[in-house]
């Protein structure tokens, strides 16, 4: 999956535009950043195209640990999306992330952020 077809699979699943889906995939990608250790950004990273893994690489710092209404939060304030819109993008980019990277790598992520992230994965099967 390239970094277009990522950006459409955002939008389509959130129901916004496709730059709406490209904001909101940059801007949950470099949120998700700050939840995961450096290896675990690096080797993510790896999976994704170019563009996306600029995006996650920009968001790398100091890990910190915030809840699944915190990263809706800050994508919200980076997009500037209503509640409602920030939320149905951030399951959406968590949703096509999943997707586009494998599943042991996927699991890895989803590992180091806890079990209260997994409602922001949709069921794609």
């Amino acid at each position: 999956m390239d970094e277009k077809e990522f950006f459409q699979a955002v939008a389509d699943r959130s129901g916004l535009s496709r730059q709406e889906g490209a904001d909101l995939t940059r801007a949950t990608l470099e949120t998700l950043a700050l939840r995961l250790s450096d290896g675990e950004v690096r080797d993510l990273a790896l999976e994704l195209p170019e563009p996306l893994r600029d995006s996650l690489q920009q968001g790398r710092g100091e890990m910190k640990i915030f809840g699944p209404d915190e990263t809706i939060r800050r994508v919200r304030e980076r997009t500037g999306l209503s509640e409602s819109e920030a939320a149905r993008g951030v399951r959406a980019a968590f949703t096509t992330l999943q997707d586009a990277v494998s599943q042991k790598e996927f699991g890895h992520a989803m590992s180091q952020l806890g079990k209260e992230y997994a409602q922001l994965v949709e069921s794609t099967g």
